[in-house]
């Protein structure tokens, strides 16, 4: 799993307390807005950058080009446990 940047650590485990959708051999359970007792928890595999997104602007006639570019920051989650 891919989450925004976290706490850079390597091999930290990491608990998600606020758990919208469970899906269990067919069987689902939906918050109101959370499941209330559930918890996931994972380990911190790796900081990684997502792909990269260009941003182009450009005004006609008015020789103005800008082109900038943007890396979000992600952390690599391995899920260990979903109670």
């Amino acid at each position: 799993m891919y989450t925004d940047k976290i706490d850079p650590i390597s091999g930290k485990k990491v608990e998600f307390d606020n758990v919208l959708f469970i899906s269990d051999k067919g069987k689902a359970k939906i918050g109101k807005p959370v499941i209330k007792g559930s918890k996931v928890t994972g380990e911190i595999l790796d900081q990684v950058k997502d792909d990269k997104v260009l941003v182009f602007k450009k005004k006609r006639r008015k020789g103005y080009k800008v082109k900038n570019g943007h890396r979000q920051q992600l952390t690599k989650i391995l899920i260990k446990e979903i109670k």
